[in-house]
């Protein structure tokens, strides 16, 4: 089940695109959506996709096959919370919830951060969709304490909304 707002759109042009696209041009297209090969692989094993479900499933189903070393290449595509990559509309609509941020709020998220690097040895991930700055801060240290195999189930599901919110928008894009 998805919270998509198009979720019962059959997306049949993007899906069908997606079933003809040679193997090389489908690895790009989902390396853009996460960037573990091993998940793209994954998921591009599942083609075609019938339906947006299908697509999602395949996300679902790819993500719980991820080691740890997978899970990093995943999180190698993620900018820092607090700090979108400059010029990556992507990262600046998922974290758009920083924008107009205090700065003494920002140094705060920016120090959290630090921590959390320099203790799981990778970015804090979480799904910013929709979030303030003030709960991804508030997360960020809810989950600081957690032992590194905690937090990496909860890095795997983060990154599983993420990944079904960029599936969704490659979906809903219009085809050329």
């Amino acid at each position: 089940m998805t919270n998509h707002p198009h979720a019962s759109t059959d997306a049949t042009g993007a899906l069908a695109a997606l079933a003809a696209a040679p193997d090389a041009e489908l690895k790009r297209a989902l390396l853009e959506v996460c960037s573990s090969p091993r998940w793209a692989a994954a998921v591009a094993g599942h083609r075609p996709f019938p339906d947006r479900s299908a697509l999602l499933a395949a996300n679902k189903a790819a993500m719980q096959e991820l080691t740890v070393t997978d899970l990093n290449d995943a999180m190698a595509g993620h900018a820092r919370i607090g700090k979108p990559k400059a010029g990556d509309s992507t990262s600046e609509r998922e974290q758009a919830g920083i924008q107009g941020v205090d700065q003494a709020l920002l140094a705060e998220l920016h120090e959290a951060n630090t921590a959390y690097e320099a203790k799981f040895g990778h970015v804090f991930l979480i799904c910013a969709t929709g979030r303030t700055a003030a709960t991804m801060l508030a997360a960020l240290r809810e989950r600081y304490p957690n032992d590194p195999a905690t937090e990496a189930e909860i890095v795997r599901g983060e990154l599983r909304k993420i990944n079904d919110i960029r599936l969704n928008r490659m979906l809903d894009e219009p085809q050329n």
